[in-house]
């Protein structure tokens, strides 16, 4: 009932009340970060909310890129009525630092953040929560872990209850193959900050490369209670069974009844809709999904495939082998370009060695994926340097190189990572390897145990 200028005077009574309730032993930092106004400008702080609300909403959605950039124009669009908005700008070195970390590997987007910390720097010199923004773009930017942990130290000085501290934290551990330090980290967020919708996605990933799928399924319904209608986690909540259980059926079901009440999120769980068409071998339904997806991309980590190697690899499943070298070959100049502009980026290398492996261009193909392989070694990036393995085994399977396809695919097994039973028992990826005693065997080390 109060006045709408007096919002921020109801946000800071409500963290008191929460603080008190927890007995929370708040920083004198802490303390003033309550107390104080984030801005004088309603409009400002609007502007920001939806554009948080947005960038946090890229965990399981095939429309990051779309959110993303919408979020930034509305964090640009605060910060141009209140450039003093110092939570917009460490927002804003958020937002270009998981864009370049998931989507847009270039110097340009990387300098955008800088920019954005710099400019916090300025406002706030000794806060907590610029040393934050240092962190996380160290982290994502330059895969610089020491030094992302020495500015978390930092930050902790000012900020010790931060869940986003113990969050970041848990990202690192998890990057450098420390998985169950990375969970531990996770938990202890998801405890001081238990309705972060975006944490709690976070943490089911970790949940799913370890394989723990029950533990996954429990979160993602923690999350659900949170957000009922989330499109996103309700198809990535029916995936846990495919993957687990090579199960197509939930998320079939969950796919049909997003369509039906809800067709303006379709496109953001597209990416999943086209996984389970692949797995129950449906041309059509494929294509209908890549339809749907658009411009926005599929797979897993930083690897995001377009539409149109959706549709080679959808050809390459019912054996149109023409259909398919015409849609390998049309992305292929594109690829081919953002390969030679991001020459030691070893996804978008990879992302070439796939379509040059679709078209039957072999030695190009494997001198493509071992430089993936050399730019990402699991030991600096767990996540993707374990899908440039499997990528491999992907690789050389299509071209005929079995023995060293079914060794990698060996080794990828017993890594954490997102290699599935479900995934290896119904994709099209693995056509090629299936009969052989020793793919089986590997399928079934990875079978549900109970």
């Amino acid at each position: 009932d109060r006045d709408l200028a007096d919002v921020f005077a109801i946000q800071s009574e409500i963290a008191k009340t929460i603080a008190d309730q927890l007995q929370a032993k708040l920083s004198p930092s802490e303390k003033k970060a309550i107390e104080q106004a984030p801005t004088s400008d309603v409009i400002a702080f609007d502007l920001y909310s939806r554009a948080k609300d947005l960038v946090l909403n890229t965990g399981f959605s095939a429309i990051a890129a779309q959110n993303l950039r919408l979020g930034i124009d509305l964090l640009n669009q605060a910060l141009a009525r209140d450039p003093s908005f110092f939570a917009a700008q460490c927002q804003l070195a958020d937002a270009h630092d998981r864009f370049y970390n998931l989507l847009d590997h270039t110097s340009e987007r990387r300098a955008s953040a800088e920019a954005a910390i710099d400019a916090a720097f300025r406002l706030q010199p000794d806060a907590g929560e610029a040393h934050l923004a240092r962190a996380g773009h160290l982290y994502s930017a330059y895969l610089n872990y020491d030094g992302a942990l020495a500015e978390l130290e930092v930050a902790r000085g000012t900020m010790p209850n931060s869940p986003r501290i113990f969050e970041l934290t848990g990202f690192i551990a998890r990057r450098r193959g420390a998985h169950d330090a990375g969970l531990h980290n996770l938990q202890r967020a998801v405890e001081l900050d238990p309705r972060n919708f975006f944490t709690l996605q976070q943490l089911s990933i970790s949940y799913h490369v370890l394989r723990r799928y029950a533990e996954e399924i429990a979160v993602e319904d923690r999350a659900l209670s949170i957000k009922p209608d989330d499109a996103e986690t309700k198809a990535g909540r029916g995936l846990v069974l495919l993957d687990w259980k090579a199960d197509s059926r939930p998320l079939h079901q969950t796919i049909d009844e997003i369509r039906a009440t809800n067709p303006g999120a379709i496109k953001s769980v597209a990416d999943v809709w086209f996984l389970c068409a692949l797995a129950e071998g449906d041309a059509a339904a494929a294509e209908t999904a890549l339809d749907a997806l658009g411009d926005a991309t599929f797979g897993d980590n930083s690897t995001q495939l377009s539409a149109g190697f959706g549709r080679g690899l959808a050809a390459r499943m019912i054996k149109d082998e023409t259909k398919a070298r015409s849609a390998f070959a049309a992305i292929r100049p594109g690829q081919e370009k953002v390969a030679q502009a991001q020459a030691d980026y070893g996804p978008a290398v990879c992302t070439l060695a796939l379509i040059d492996a679709g078209l039957g261009r072999k030695e190009d193909a494997l001198r493509e994926i071992r430089r993936a392989v050399e730019l990402v070694p699991v030991e600096k990036d767990s996540l993707n340097g374990v899908d440039m393995i499997q990528y491999s085994a992907v690789v050389e399977a299509w071209l005929g190189e079995k023995d060293a396809a079914l060794g990698h695919l060996a080794k990828v097994a017993q890594l954490p990572g997102f290699l599935s039973y479900g995934r290896l028992k119904l994709l099209p990826w693995w056509d090629p390897l299936r009969g052989d005693p020793r793919f089986e065997k590997i399928v079934a080390s990875l079978a549900p145990k109970e």
